[in-house]
């Protein structure tokens, strides 16, 4: 038989035990153990580690409770409640439903743990949605966020909320945080702005036969959000097969040759087909354009001869009606000249000044009247 000294620190806390089983709380001092009719040790917390993690932590709080209210913060949480301890006043950790904890009282820091009841409503509060959040400014961040949904809203964005697979409501833009304890909570962000949808390489046959690959540019956007995630699974793929149908419909009902002559033939059918088949969905289109048409290599050859012939008629037409205009003109004043002597007279003056214009010598001999009237004679 013979005596210990254990000393308990003032920032310690320790735990006598006698054959393995609790005796008492050991607080800061010097204690001298008799070994040798009992089997008798002591384990020593730091309190610098403020939770009581250890194996006697559940027979404590069954069948010590007067220990357990002197020496510690017992918490106890219900299925539907939520803890969040707090550290000399700073959130530290979110505790989930059904935990049972032990924290040392009078210890370096100061431990507290608000209960919270999430059984009415997912949503958490404003303001303890602000303590918890992440902040660079935080010098320790919050444990236990796993179970907590934390959401940002951009203004140009609206929030899908679903709580159990049902959609519960819109979110505002700004920032949401929900429990996801004993739920199953969601949110979708969903772009509100105007989009674009590029329909490429769609290879289509003509009425006549003819192979074209059209390429389609659409702009739209989400007017009613709910409507549109709860008929719709994906509504951009949605679109893009509407637009598709719309731009087979169009193409393939017509010919080349009126494909050609209304360019924008396609985008008016494409656009009352779609919209009309997405108005149900909540879902708006702005514009529809086709970019290009690309034709096959033997139809370009062939087209281009067409345009080739077309404008060669078209410039004979109008080489011919120039010279018939032209003969017309000459038949006119042949008339004029014939019916008015002066005028004839005039246009034989006209017709010597022009050749006199080209001669860079004149040799007059008979005078001026030899040269107005027996220089150019008509008959």
């Amino acid at each position: 038989m013979f005596m210990k000294r254990v000393v308990v620190r003032k920032h310690e806390r320790g735990l006598l035990l006698r054959y393995g089983d609790f005796d008492r709380i050991l607080r800061p001092g010097t204690y001298w153990l008799y070994e040798g009719l009992d089997s008798m040790s002591v384990e020593l917390f730091s309190l610098e580690q403020p939770a009581f993690t250890h194996r006697l932590a559940d027979y404590l709080m069954a069948k010590e409770p007067a220990v357990v209210a002197a020496e510690f913060v017992h918490v106890v949480l219900g299925e539907n409640q939520v803890g969040l301890r707090t550290e000399n006043g700073m959130p530290v950790e979110v505790l989930p439903p059904g935990s049972r904890r032990l924290y040392w009282k009078d210890g370096l820091v100061d431990v507290a743990v608000e209960t919270i009841d999430i059984a009415g409503s997912a949503e958490v509060p404003t303001a303890l949605a602000t303590r918890i959040a992440p902040n660079e400014a935080r010098a320790r961040a919050v444990t236990g966020l796993s179970g907590v949904l934390q959401v940002l809203v951009p203004d140009y964005a609206a929030g899908i909320l679903w709580i159990d697979g049902k959609i519960d409501r819109l979110l505002t833009p700004g920032a949401h945080a929900f429990w996801k304890f004993n739920r199953d909570v969601t949110v979708k962000l969903v772009d509100l702005r105007l989009q674009v949808t590029e329909v490429t390489g769609q290879e289509i046959l003509t009425r006549d036969k003819v192979g074209l690959r059209v390429n389609l540019s659409a702009t739209w956007r989400v007017i009613d959000v709910v409507k549109a995630y709860n008929e719709l699974a994906k509504p951009e793929e949605q679109l893009y097969r509407e637009l598709q149908f719309g731009l087979r419909s169009a193409v393939g009902t017509r010919s080349l040759d009126e494909l050609l002559e209304n360019k924008t033939l396609i985008d008016d059918i494409v656009s009352t087909q779609v919209r009309e088949r997405l108005s149900p969905y909540g879902l708006s289109l702005e514009s529809v354009g086709v970019k290009d048409i690309v034709l096959p290599g033997e139809m370009k050859t062939i087209l281009a001869q067409v345009v080739e012939a077309g404008k060669a008629a078209e410039a004979n037409g109008i080489r011919r009606r120039e010279e018939t205009a032209a003969t017309r003109s000459l038949l006119n004043t042949a008339k004029v000249m014939e019916d008015n002597p002066v005028a004839l007279r005039l246009k034989e003056l006209e017709t010597l000044e022009r050749v006199a214009e080209r001669i860079d010598r004149i040799s007059v001999f008979g005078g001026l009247d030899q040269v107005l009237n027996g220089l150019v004679k008509l008959r």
